[in-house]
């Protein structure tokens, strides 16, 4: 099943009005997921994973998702420029999930 976040919510959150379309938004959030999956050796499930190999969307999971979101929304035009905070903020979140 694939993962899927309400835009609306993502929006409030990266405080993103109109000048983000979207499908832009949605690449976004799926570049995100993707992120997390590669970073945590997991794949991501909604609902109660069946095995090792998967994790569930969790609420701390579900933040990492939105600061990257918002990150790369809110510096599209210098993504080369990102601080390192909010990569040591979705790093902290995930920390606890990840397989060794």
């Amino acid at each position: 099943m694939a993962i899927t976040l309400d835009l609306a919510l993502v929006r409030e959150q990266c405080r993103v009005v109109d000048e983000i379309s979207d499908a832009l938004l949605q690449t976004y959030v799926n570049a995100a997921l993707v992120h997390v999956q590669m970073h945590c050796d997991r794949r991501l499930v909604e609902g109660e994973p069946s095995s090792e190999e998967e994790m569930a969307l969790t609420a701390d999971v579900y933040q990492a998702v939105l600061l990257m979101v918002g990150s790369w929304a809110e510096n599209r035009s210098a993504l080369a420029e990102l601080t390192s905070e909010i990569a040591l903020g979705v790093s902290r979140l995930l920390w606890y999930r990840k397989r060794f």
